[in-house]
């Protein structure tokens, strides 16, 4: 019998496994041990709620198995007791540990489930950090350098007098069309992507796409190979309703963090002997 695998209940696991529990009423007795003390459904789902997924498929797999191995367990365990074994080491250590394992968990669990974010909050949060949701969709001239194309100096000088071009009333597209050296986006007039903030691109052109206003044409901006001048064509915000759960999560979790940094913070321990922390480095106050 795997019963150290059964053992690994004490690891708190709240995740619910897919298989479906037989459809009995919580009441309906579903073994008697040789105690006489019986077996609910209701007692059978609240420690497959706490057992680890693999045990919990074990269990759906072999029901009578997982029953007999239980069985075995709290006779196991009643004979402990009555050898008082629960009170000699390692064993009265080890039911102490997992004792603070379980009901530190739970604790923590509760309080995530006991903070609670109003609608208002949410919308509230949305509209103080907008900027978070801003979507930019740009068109680039792109002016290549190095290899075949022109020196670096010369690549930044042609996009100078592109950019002055621009900024005089030039229509972006047709310089798109006579200057872009970026093939894919020169045959769709210059569309280059529509980005957000969160997007995986280079901090020089987050820094200069998110700071244009519609319309607006950012200085060159240098890449490995080349220069962009980019255009913001259009500038809109992801919908409230699109992310509204994201942010009620981002809320929720933020004040949970907040809840474990402040409990945390107030866990004060004094350190009464400097051999004991060994090379640890410890604030002087806390040593004594």
């Amino acid at each position: 019998m795997k019963l150290l695998s059964l053992l690994l209940f004490l690891a708190p696991v709240w995740a619910q496994s897919p298989n479906p529990l037989p459809n009995l009423p919580d009441e309906t007795v579903v073994a008697t041990f040789d105690d006489g003390a019986k077996l609910t459904m209701g007692d059978f789902k609240r420690i497959y709620a706490v057992l680890p997924r693999e045990n919990q498929q074990q269990a759906m797999r072999d029901r009578p198995a997982f029953l007999k191995q239980w069985a075995l367990m709290r006779k196991l365990a009643k004979l402990a007791e009555a050898d008082q074994l629960d009170k000699l080491s390692p064993s009265k250590e080890a039911l102490e540990y997992y004792r603070l394992v379980i009901l530190s968990q739970a604790k923590m669990n509760a309080a995530l489930n006991q903070i609670t974010v109003l609608p208002s909050e949410v919308s509230d949060f949305y509209n103080v950090n907008k900027d978070r949701f801003k979507q930019v969709r740009v068109k680039a001239i792109y002016i290549g350098f190095g290899g075949k194309n022109l020196s670096e100096a010369d690549a930044k000088t042609k996009a100078s007098k592109i950019l002055a071009q621009i900024r005089a009333g030039a229509d972006f597209t047709k310089l798109v069309k006579q200057y872009s050296d970026d093939e894919t986006s020169r045959s769709k007039d210059g569309e280059f992507a529509t980005l957000g903030p969160n997007d995986v691109i280079p901090d020089a052109v987050r820094a200069a796409v998110f700071q244009l206003k519609e319309g607006e044409v950012s200085d060159p901006v240098p890449q490995a190979n080349g220069l962009y001048l980019f255009r913001a064509e259009q500038i809109t915000y992801r919908p409230y309703e699109q992310i509204r759960d994201e942010l009620f999560t981002e809320l929720k979790q933020q004040r949970y963090a907040d809840w474990v940094a402040k409990t945390n913070s107030e866990t004060i321990v004094t350190f009464n002997n400097l051999a004991f922390i060994g090379a640890i480095q410890v604030a002087p106050a806390k040593v004594k």
